[in-house]
């Protein structure tokens, strides 16, 4: 798994190891790349225990693991009917990003500049999961999107949710381009955030804010689970929005 994985786990990374094939020896790459590896291993305490290198077609295979306390893992089966959804950080950043490097939005650069970070410098929630166990009833890392990953939580526990659009949290720079469809989609199903995704009851409220507030990250309330089952996302006019696509598809064609 990967450190947002963990994460979402409420779980402490311990290890890590590290495949990589090159096409040939780069020292500057490698330099570069090695800088970046151990500046956040050595941010969450991991150690570098094992792995390969050898000569091929640039691949990079990192797994990292972690352990948990008996009986406190975050899982997905456990959202109920009436807790609140909740999101940290913002959302549609880094595929917000990713449409304006591909040419399918246009952002004026000032605002390119400000989600281009999210893009290339993802931030796992490894604090702010651990701050969760025994507070949130389930958890999920947003790296598909956010209708598709809420959607596993919802699969697992065999639940519904009602998410209201206007409540989900975005950049401010963001909001001048939520009127178009390709920017909806990013904020909606764009993969890529990293941000943790979780379920509490309405009495843990306080305790969803006093554990973000320990892990010095933002969290919102963006809906509710439902006994029924689906999703819906509702505008600011109370109607549902069409929903085309969840998010990434790691089989489609």
């Amino acid at each position: 798994v990967n450190l947002s994985d963990l994460a979402a786990m409420g779980a402490t990374p311990r290890w890590a190891t590290l495949s990589i094939a090159l096409p040939e020896a780069d020292d500057a790459w490698l330099t570069a790349f090695a800088r970046g590896f151990f500046r956040m291993a050595d941010q969450h305490g991991i150690e570098l225990v094992g792995g390969d290198t050898t000569r091929g077609a640039l691949t990079i295979s990192i797994t990292v693991i972690g352990e948990v306390p008996p009986g406190q893992a975050l899982r997905r089966d456990g959202a109920q009917a009436g807790d609140d959804v909740w999101v940290s950080g913002v959302l549609g950043s880094a595929a917000l990003a990713l449409a304006y490097r591909q040419g399918r939005l246009f952002m004026e650069q000032v605002a390119a500049a400000r989600v281009l970070p999210a893009l290339y410098l993802p931030t796992p929630r490894v604090a702010l999961g651990s701050a969760l166990r025994g507070v949130a009833s389930s958890a999920i890392d947003i790296s598909d999107g956010l209708l598709a990953d809420l959607g596993h939580i919802l699969q697992r526990s065999n639940v519904g949710a009602a998410l209201e659009f206007a409540a989900l949290p975005t950049l401010p720079v963001a909001q001048a381009y939520l009127h178009e469809k390709v920017a909806m989609d990013c904020v909606l199903a764009g993969g890529d955030d990293y941000e943790l995704c979780f379920t509490a009851t309405p009495d843990k409220r306080d305790a969803v804010r006093s554990a973000a507030e320990t892990a010095g990250v933002a969290v919102t309330r963006i809906g509710r689970i439902t006994a029924e089952s689906g999703l819906t996302v509702i505008n600011a006019d109370g109607q549902p929005l069409p929903i085309e696509h969840t998010g990434h598809d790691h089989f489609a064609a």
